[in-house]
């Protein structure tokens, strides 16, 4: 990729406002804090990050999502403003300074700008990013697949075996103690029935209201819900059993303010369960992908094989690889 990359589209509008302002944002940075300590892995990584493109951003998440390159290799940034804390509520209003936008009768707006300590951004990179990363975050369509058991043998599982490896090279990582250690707040070690339950990348860790998490199971041969059958029931049980016990432990919420689900497709091909708040609209909790964990252990104590015969609906998008094996196969007609 060039080094200087172009202004583009998304959705029909030009991005230019939107890079000004983070161009305008950085070069704030550089000035309030000098040049990039070199002990600083974060501060030097953003410091280097050269932006190609916005892929996407939501005004309702309040998230923007960056393609750039560092050194020459394609990187991503994630940035995400961080939910207003109740405990800071009176510090916010009586610390700002305040900018009058509009007045009319009993109605007024401001621009508030916020102490420092409270306008932090959460910040992700990803570097050096894949095409696969890329185009995870870009906005693009879905479509609705269905997939029989002859698909997943035929299609989907010579994708799976194809891709896995690379795939959860960082799930070995966080299971082999080599990262994420200070971010495990359970484990259970039994090679059989173990996990460890730490927070979703998701999840700032400051709002139980948007508590997200996740147990990602000891087994390393479970790929995904294809894979289960009535001998993963004690497994299932037992992550769902002592996730709610952990969570109810570290943060006071009891198992009926919980939801716990898997994924089908999954974002990564090593069996791992979501807990997340009730009242929290997290990503991914729609009825087309994810499949409720009390759900999935009642089906398999009726049918021991209910995951490996039964035909699976989930979305995949526009430029997923596996959307073109489906389409190569005949299995999907959607536009090129």
């Amino acid at each position: 990729m060039a080094q200087h990359c172009s202004k583009r589209k998304y959705n029909g509008v030009e991005n230019e406002e939107i890079l000004e302002n983070i161009k305008r944002a950085k070069t704030d940075i550089a000035e309030d804090h000098g040049k990039c300590e070199k002990e600083d892995e974060t501060n030097s990584v953003l410091c280097g990050f050269q932006i190609c493109k916005v892929l996407r951003h939501s005004e309702r998440e309040k998230s923007i999502y960056v393609h750039g390159q560092i050194k020459g290799q394609d990187a991503l940034v994630i940035l995400e403003k961080n939910p207003i804390q109740t405990n800071s509520v009176e510090e916010l209003l009586s610390g700002s300074k305040v900018k009058l936008k509009m007045k009319n009768d009993i109605y007024s707006t401001y621009q508030l700008q916020a102490p420092p300590h409270l306008s932090d951004i959460k910040t992700t990179v990803m570097w050096p990013a894949s095409k696969k990363n890329v185009n995870k975050f870009q906005h693009q369509d879905s479509f609705l697949v269905e997939e029989t058991k002859e698909d997943y043998f035929n299609i989907t599982l010579p994708y799976i075996l194809k891709k896995r490896v690379s795939n959860v090279q960082w799930v070995c990582n966080i299971l082999d103690k080599k990262a994420e250690v200070d971010r495990i707040i359970y484990e259970d070690p039994d090679p059989k029935l173990g996990f460890v339950l730490l927070p979703d990348m998701k999840w700032n860790q400051k709002n139980v209201d948007d508590l997200y998490l996740i147990a990602i199971v000891h087994q390393r041969n479970i790929k995904s819900l294809r894979d289960l059958t009535s001998a993963h029931i004690p497994l299932l049980m037992n992550i769902f059993r002592k996730g709610q016990e952990a969570i109810l432990m570290r943060y006071n919420l009891p198992a009926n303010k919980l939801r716990a689900f898997i994924h089908y497709q999954p974002s990564y091909y090593h069996l791992h369960v979501h807990f997340t708040k009730l009242d929290y609209d997290a990503p991914g909790c729609g009825v087309e992908r994810a499949h409720l964990l009390a759900n999935v252990i009642q089906n398999l104590c009726a049918d021991p094989q209910y995951y490996k015969n039964w035909t699976m609906y989930f979305p995949l998008r526009k430029t997923d690889q596996l959307l073109n094996k489906f389409r190569a196969a005949g299995r999907l007609q959607t536009p090129a």
